[in-house]
């Protein structure tokens, strides 16, 4: 296998495009395009760097774990060394954090590096300390909310309360895939698991309230939600609670962790649904990001989750 693959292991490539769906869908929601499409359009690497770099982190603490688990992973195997994997890592932060403080040079607004910053901190905390811990789904979550705020934060504000609620929808949801997914590498416990389940619904139903939020541009009126909103929400549902409920059935790795590269690679599904409920049919536009993460997680050499 090539260097170049290895590292493409490591940081998760096929779940990238999600990342950078997150940015979209905040900016989009906040009204930033195309008044602020330069600040938006630098917030997209400072996404995809600090997802990576997290990714790479993730590994780097995992390490004792993999070596039982996973030792086909690139650092267990040798193919990545740990002074490579922090050099990595640490250029990939830092390369986030250049990317947020242009962009609130560009914007005017201190949101994008604060944010930038506390996904730093939330990255580090579930890496390095709660991962395996009960709050370790909720750290996860975090990085998911921050990353859908430093899109939002392209418009130069939060937009509270509207910015903070699509927020915590994906939050919520990542936090549910997170504790789906923490025994995927042996046999799941099934009521461990329909918890999360409970909590990726959860977070589903949170969602239907967004059309009733003011536009922005114009509190006197609603947003411009599309009428698809509701059904596409439903059909997301079923999309992604199949492969869950096989999991239920048979709680077996091979199970659970197809359910959750689908729960993973439908988080591109969810802003998409989710900007539909708040700038009408031009939320679809995020679907283009389906198109490299599915061909990425159809790449057999490399890996979700």
């Amino acid at each position: 296998m090539s260097r170049v693959q290895s590292y493409a292991q490591l940081v998760r490539l096929p779940n990238l495009p999600s990342a950078l769906a997150d940015v979209c869908l905040g900016g989009l929601a906040a009204g930033a395009l195309p008044g602020r499409w330069l600040t938006w359009l630098l917030l997209l690497p400072a996404s995809g760097c600090l997802y990576c770099a997290g990714m790479v982190w993730n590994d780097y603490f995992d390490l004792d774990q993999d070596r039982r688990e996973r030792p086909f992973r690139p650092i267990p195997s040798g193919r990545v060394t740990l002074a490579e994997a922090r050099m990595l890592g640490t250029g990939l932060m830092a390369a986030g954090g250049l990317f947020a403080a242009l962009a609130t040079l560009v914007g005017g607004s201190l949101l994008p590096v604060v944010l930038a910053g506390l996904l730093v901190g939330a990255i580090f905390l579930y890496d390095g300390a709660l991962k395996a811990t009960w709050a370790g789904p909720i750290a996860m979550g975090l990085c998911r909310f921050l990353n859908v705020l430093l899109g939002v934060s392209a418009a130069g504000q939060l937009l509270w309360p509207r910015g903070p609620h699509l927020a915590l929808v994906v939050g919520v949801y990542v936090a549910g895939i997170t504790w789906f997914a923490r025994t995927e590498a042996r046999e799941s416990n099934r009521t461990a698991l329909q918890a999360a389940a409970s909590i990726m619904l959860a977070a589903l139903v949170m969602a239907l309230p967004l059309p009733l939020y003011p536009d922005p541009s114009n509190p006197r009126v609603g947003v411009e939600s599309s009428p698809l909103f509701v059904y596409l929400l439903v059909a997301l549902g079923f999309a992604v609670g199949l492969p869950v409920c096989r999991a239920l059935t048979s709680p077996t790795p091979a199970n659970v962790q197809a359910a959750v590269k689908r729960a993973l690679l439908c988080l591109i599904v969810l802003d998409t649904v989710l900007a539909t409920a708040l700038v009408g049919t031009l939320g679809l536009a995020i679907l283009v990001l389906l198109v490299p993460g599915l061909y990425l997680n159809w790449r057999k050499e490399l890996y979700a989750t």
